[in-house]
This record gives structure tokens, C-alpha cells and sequence, in this order.
């Protein structure tokens, strides 16, 4: 390939599709600075416009996992995640599974990122909550065994993604890179339930992380959100070691009763971070139901529940016995021991 973009983006003006390995070349050069922004933006909306094919996700990919500072986690560990871009400001809602999961015993190794498209992001609310997201990288491992969980803040572990963030501010609307994040774990997870802003991407998604070797996933989206709601009937890509299967899951199949989603609205860091603190402690209500709904389906994926009824129930235990809020405690702790005094 050339060594500019000038040769894709005379393909994808005139509406060509790249082969995954085209397409990791020229991600490449996006992620190794050797492109313009006037290129890297015609890219993006070119691809936009035209639509995102798997081949192209994978290639991006591909080209993103390349680059990434990875981080070693235990065996079966998970990600719980989802792209953004539902514009539903709720409140955070993988993060507190993510401490549900490691209260009953599934390591979370979760990537997240700051407000972009959302009021909240993971790594706000971490920060409101106590959690200190800047360890050093060496010490995640081990806080992560120790903790069950630990956050992998992707600015960190995807330092190559800045040659496109000013192309990507200036746009100002999604391009590919929103897809993304979710297919490039840094600690490598081959069991991940990721929601998508848009049902239209579920499958597409989902066969991306089959032929990059995931093992089992769900990719969900629930009445406009990219997470399980209980605000009605969520669809449901699943793949299985290389199979994919599609249904739907409505909350009464996990017992739970219905709400709107306006019942979960989120609002600053603070407030969020208000309800996962109260929401671990026991709190009932609907944000506790999403919850659960979203940590039974990792549960399934993880292979430690059969169906939903079983995964909202083993959730509900790690709650109410305490385990899922000392797996915050533990991160808080040990985030705070990595980190030198000054």
C-alpha cells in the first residue's frame, strides 16, 4: 500500500469496500501519524456514509489491538461495555455490573473512558466514587486479582487513537472509531457483553469478535440504549464459539418488572456515583433491576449461569451479601497502594 491514504480514498469515493487487511493498513497509518487530518476525516465520513463493513471493523481493529499497551488478566475474565452514542444519559450502568461480576466471582477487566457522548463516563463516575484511574500500569494485574475488577482506561492503553482526535472533535458526529473501543479490550478478553447505540450494529459487531477469536458475547440493545433495559424488549446478538444466534429477552424472562427508562436517568459524577453507592448497598428500585438484568447476561457469558432467572439471581446474592460492594472497596484500596506518595 502506498504510503498515504490518497489510494483508499480514491476506493471508497467511489463507494469500494476494503478488505480487512486493506483496511488494517490503512488504519495503520492513522495510528502511526503518517496520515493528514483532511485525510483521516474523508476516511471516517466516506466510511460513514457509505456504511461500515465487518471486513473493515475487523481491519481497524486489528490495527488498533496492534498498538495497544495490553494488560494481563486471569483466565475467563470478561468485559462489560458498551459504544456510546445513545444520548439517553442514564445512569452508569456496566460499571455497576462490573463490581456485581467480580462479587460473584467473574474477574472484570473494564474498559471505559470519560464523558464523550454520554453525561458520565465510567471513568467519571470511578474517580467520584474514589477509585484512582492513573495507576501504574504494572500494578493492574495484580489489582485486578486482588480486586476481581480494575479499570483499563483506554486513553492510556491506546495512545495511537490521538492522531485522530482532532478529525473526530472537528466531525462531530460517529464515525467507526465509536465501534471500536469495545473490540479492542487491552487485556485481551475473549468473553465480553457489549451494548450498541444502534440495533443495526449488533450482528455486524458480533461477527467481528468471532473471526478475532472470541469465545462467547452478547451484544445487546435495549428500546434506544446500548445496555439491557427493563423498559421492554431488548434484542440479543449471542455468540457461542464461533456461532451466532439471535433473540429477544424481555425483563419477566429474569423476574424482574418493567420501567421507563426515564426511572434511570443519570445526571453529574457525583450523583451517579451517589447511586452505584446505594444501589451496592441494597437499594431496590429500577436501577437495581437494570443492574441485574445486565449482570445476568454477563453471568451467562461468563458460563456461570444458565439462563437469566439464574444470572439475576446469583447478582442479586453478590448485592445483598455484601460481595459486590466490597469489590469496590478492594479496587479503592489497591488503587490507592499503587500509587507512590508524593
Amino acid at each position: 500500500m502506498s504510503s498515504t491514504l490518497k489510494p483508499v480514498l480514491a476506493r471508497l469515493a467511489a463507494a469500494e469496500t476494503l478488505s480487512a487487511d486493506e483496511a488494517e493498513d490503512a488504519f495503520a497509518l492513522i495510528m502511526s501519524g503518517e496520515a493528514t487530518p483532511a485525510q483521516i476525516a474523508g476516511l471516517l465520513m466516506a466510511m460513514r456514509v457509505r456504511g461500515e463493513t465487518v471486513a473493515e471493523l475487523t481491519g481497524a481493529t486489528r490495527a488498533m489491538r496492534a498498538r495497544m499497551l495490553a494488560v494481563e488478566a486471569p483466565e475467563g475474565a470478561i468485559d462489560v461495555c458498551g459504544t456510546g452514542g445513545d444520548g439517553a444519559g442514564t445512569l452508569n450502568v456496566s460499571t455497576a455490573v462490573a463490581f456485581v461480576l467480580a462479587g460473584a466471582g467473574v474477574p472484570v477487566a473494564k474498559h471505559g473512558n470519560r464523558a464523550l457522548s454520554s453525561r458520565t463516563g465510567g471513568a467519571d463516575v470511578l474517580t467520584a466514587l474514589g477509585v484512582d484511574i492513573d495507576v501504574p500500569m504494572a500494578r493492574l494485574p495484580a489489582i485486578l486479582r486482588a480486586a476481581g475488577c480494575a479499570f483499563l482506561f483506554a486513553p492510556r492503553h491506546h495512545a495511537a487513537l490521538r492522531h485522530a482526535a482532532g478529525p473526530r472533535v472537528e466531525l462531530g458526529t460517529r464515525t467507526i472509531f465509536n465501534l471500536l473501543g469495545p473490540l479492542a479490550n487491552p487485556a485481551n478478553v475473549r468473553r465480553q457483553l457489549i451494548g450498541v447505540f444502534s440495533p443495526v450494529w449488533a450482528r455486524p459487531m458480533a461477527e467481528t469478535l468471532a473471526g478475532l477469536g472470541t469465545e462467547r458475547g452478547w451484544i445487546v440493545h435495549g428500546q434506544g440504549l446500548d445496555e439491557l433495559t427493563v423498559a421492554g424488549e431488548n434484542r440479543v446478538v449471542a455468540l457461542v464459539d464461533g456461532r451466532i444466534s439471535e433473540f429477544t429477552v424481555a425483563p419477566e424472562q429474569a423476574g424482574l418488572p418493567r420501567a421507563p427508562a426515564s426511572a434511570i436517568a443519570g445526571a453529574d459524577a457525583a450523583v451517579n456515583a451517589a447511586a452505584i453507592s446505594a444501589l451496592l448497598r441494597g437499594a431496590p428500585g429500577p436501577y437495581r433491576d437494570t443492574v441485574l438484568l445486565n449482570s445476568g447476561a454477563a453471568l451467562i457469558v461468563a458460563g456461570r449461569a444458565a439462563d437469566l432467572r439464574e444470572g439475576v439471581a446469583l447478582a442479586a446474592r453478590a448485592i445483598d451479601e455484601g460481595a459486590a460492594l466490597a469489590a469496590l472497596e478492594t479496587l479503592k484500596r489497591e488503587a490507592a497502594l499503587a500509587v507512590p506518595a508524593e
